[in-house]
């Protein structure tokens, strides 16, 4: 067997070409800050934990002690035990005469005859298993694969660069994966009545794809039971929550400067109390999963509409989660949350029930249709958006939402003929805090303007979002 080991010059040549293929730093949010994944931007402890790690990985893999424990039970079932004395004894009874002549004397063998011999006795060689990948990347370090530094620098961040710590992390998770049958796990048909509870749906401003987990869906007796009721059904949750991630985790990119982790929202809004003794089993179980086989998966994790008892619930919790996980961890009272899920997410892509502009398999706008234009309204001022609508029989439609919303709202269409009539859209209104955004729409008979009137009669300023589109009667 042939040991492959990669040195030290070489590391550094791979420093040297990361450095050439690093693309102009992208400016980054400020309300959260990931490590880079670039080797020229790691300190010198952090490269040389990482060299390390991988020699510990490659001499694991092309000596087969990735998998120890599970090795040795394979080599111990399938020992000969018995035969090996058997056939010892049977060795030494051969020069033995039987009738009281002298033995034979063995004729000298010739040393091709040696070679084969000795051949014959030595054991079939282990077939190494140079093709072991984690999360679709090749975990041989000699490979050069893409992405295997991201992954390797994930448990060792996870495990603050301690070397030792994120080896045994990383021979857990996956001897788990094997044992939990993780990488099948994506082929399965799981979930289908509790696929509200959690979902995938769209990305925040660095990309990073959003989960969102809706525990309020569980008030839902019939719900409940069908999902916590027993533990077997419990284990079912537990695996289709891994698939889940595991679906989010074929949305992330292990290069240098991709997009590696994800950012959890957890919506707790009408959601069990702590006396669900069910639900506490589960969500416990699943922390653990998550956190002992995901490392550094989560960008953030924000927890919004936080009732006053789960801060209890996040105690009993909080010791079994480390210090850098914790430290993700974002709590957003239900007043707070539109204004805190903006600082993460575009608004056209926070949906409408947390007061954003997405809404489901939306027929109107897209991506393709542009951004969204903010205003912001003074203290006890009036603003107007004036939309022009020039030709005859276009369709205008638009989105509208103010954070915090309190203000009086109206929407007309005013013509461009002076002699006119204006017609009232929408007539004036006092919109509550708790309004979700607007969306409307207008034909007109006539050149004009669709005009939209806020007024902010409070002591403080707002912010207005919105974008409209206009469609003639060819788009239909």
């Amino acid at each position: 067997m042939t040991e492959v080991s990669v040195s030290l010059p070489e590391e550094e040549k791979a420093v040297e070409k990361v450095n050439e293929a690093k693309p102009k730093t992208v400016e980054k949010s400020s309300s959260y800050r990931e490590e880079s994944n670039f080797l020229s931007d790691l300190k010198d402890n952090e490269n040389k934990a990482l060299i390390e790690l991988r020699s510990k990985l490659e001499e694991a893999i092309l000596r087969n002690t990735l998998f120890k424990k599970e090795e040795l039970k394979k080599e111990t079932a399938s020992e000969p035990k018995e035969e090996q004395p058997a056939a010892a004894e049977e060795k030494e009874k051969e020069p033995e005469a039987t009738d009281g002549a002298a033995p034979e004397e063995a004729e000298p063998k010739t040393e091709g005859e040696d070679k084969q011999s000795s051949s014959e006795v030595e054991k079939p060689e282990e077939v190494v298993d140079r093709d072991i990948t984690l999360w679709g990347v090749p975990l041989l370090p000699s490979k050069c694969a893409e992405g295997n530094d991201v992954i390797l620098l994930k448990f060792l961040r996870a495990r603050e660069f301690k070397v030792n710590e994120a080896f045994e992390m990383l021979k857990k998770t996956l001897e788990w994966r094997k044992e939990f049958k993780t990488d099948s796990i994506l082929e399965e048909e799981l979930g289908q009545d509790i696929s509200s509870v959690a979902y995938m749906n769209g990305v925040d401003r660095e990309g990073h794809p959003i989960c969102y987990n809706i525990y309020g869906v569980l008030e839902n007796q019939e719900l409940y039971q069908k999902t916590f009721g027993t533990e077997e059904k419990r284990n079912q949750f537990l695996r289709w929550r891994i698939q889940l991630m595991e679906k989010g985790i074929q949305k992330l990119d292990f290069k240098p400067g991709g997009v590696t982790s994800l950012l959890q929202i957890n919506d707790l809004s009408n959601s069990p109390g702590p006396s669900k003794k069910e639900i506490r089993i589960a969500t416990k179980q699943a922390v653990g999963l998550l956190q002992d086989n995901y490392p550094e998966f989560v960008a953030r994790n924000i927890f919004i509409n936080v009732p006053f008892w789960y801060y209890a619930l996040n105690a009993l919790l909080s010791p079994f989660l480390t210090q850098r996980t914790k430290s993700k961890f974002v709590f957003v009272r239900p007043s707070k949350v539109t204004e805190t899920l903006l600082k993460y997410i575009c608004v056209e892509e926070i949906p409408v029930q947390y007061g954003g502009l997405k809404r489901e398999k939306d027929t109107e706008f897209s991506i393709e249709d542009g951004g969204v234009t903010e205003l912001v309204v003074k203290a006890g001022s009036t603003e107007t958006i004036e939309i022009p609508v020039p030709e005859v029989g276009t369709t205008l439609v638009w989105d509208l939402t103010v954070l915090g919303w309190e203000v009086n709202y109206k929407e007309e269409f005013v013509p461009a003929d002076e002699g006119s009539y204006t017609i009232i859209i929408q007539k004036g209104k006092k919109m509550g805090s708790q309004e979700e955004p607007v969306r409307n729409s207008f034909r007109n008979n006539e050149p004009g303007k669709v005009v939209l009137t806020i007024e902010n009669s409070v002591s403080k300023k707002k912010r207005i979002f919105y974008r409209y589109k206009t469609k003639n009667c060819s788009s239909f």
